[in-house]
């Protein structure tokens, strides 16, 4: 009887798989493609987010943005650790079929699938890709299924320093240098003080100077998104966040939202 039941530990252990996320709960969460397209083969790999499948689909992971590398663009500085990114995606997904499932906008504007990416053994690749720590989490407002689940393989690696987590390239600034890093996507840090509503907009502030100071910009109808998930933005006063998004400068460094996902309370 033991050592029956030593067999089936080993047998156990041998078929679990190696991820820590639930495959299955996270299928359930998006929709699947219809017909030939639901599984692929993975032909060629552009970048550290884009393949191309054997029917010459191109499917931009959904979700996550990896290191740039040129890609023929001229004066373009490519970002640390773009190849490796590429070689990562390469590992994972290079002549293997990939299955196909969607959780929001189906194509961009250029065309290409915006897919979440699993192997058939239930591999999330957008999932391994965050875990190596080869990408970060960059959702839309028209795609926002299970960002809560990819902000958890993201923070995993961050926690370990893990891939692009190692280098200040990428580190979470803090606001009080966030004005060194406009025109750049970013992932800053700080403590809001004040909130205040000027017409159909919400700006949470990080300074005493609305002018100069870090700065937060919730339109309206993102605002009525925060209301559905029981956030009373007056509320996160005194609260330290992390925020994600396109960093500009108007009226001193800003962030404009889109949906309620590029916010997380500490």
């Amino acid at each position: 009887m033991r050592l029956y039941k030593f067999i089936i530990i080993i047998l156990l252990g041998f078929t679990s798989p190696l991820y820590g996320y639930d495959s299955a709960h996270i299928k359930s969460q998006l929709k699947p493609e219809k017909g030939d397209l639901f599984k692929s083969l993975v032909i060629d790999i552009v970048d550290g987010d884009t393949i191309i499948l054997e029917n010459n689909t191109t499917v931009r992971l959904v979700g996550i943005q990896a290191p740039k590398i040129a890609l023929n663009r001229k004066n373009f500085k490519e970002w640390p650790l773009g190849y490796e990114a590429k070689d990562a995606l390469r590992d994972l997904t290079m002549n293997k079929s990939v299955l196909l499932y969607y959780g929001g906008r189906k194509l961009d504007r250029y065309g290409r699938a915006l897919a979440h990416l699993f192997l058939e053994d239930g591999t999330w690749v957008q999932g391994e890709m965050l875990k190596q720590g080869m990408a970060r989490v960059y959702s839309f407002s028209d795609n926002r299924s299970i960002v809560d689940d990819m902000m958890k393989e993201e923070k995993e690696a961050r926690l370990k320093n893990t891939g692009i987590w190692s280098l200040d390239y990428y580190k979470i600034k803090p606001q009080e240098i966030s004005g060194k890093h406009t025109n750049s996507f970013q992932v800053i840090s700080g403590r809001i003080i004040d909130v205040a509503t000027v017409r159909s907009n919400t700006y949470l502030n990080f300074g005493d100077d609305y002018k100069t100071d870090f700065t937060i910009v919730v339109p309206g109808r993102v605002k009525k998104m925060f209301e559905k998930k029981d956030i009373n933005l007056t509320n996160l006063e005194g609260k330290n966040i992390f925020v994600r998004g396109w960093l500009k400068y108007y009226n001193g460094p800003s962030i404009d939202l889109s949906h309620p996902e590029q916010l997380v309370i500490q």
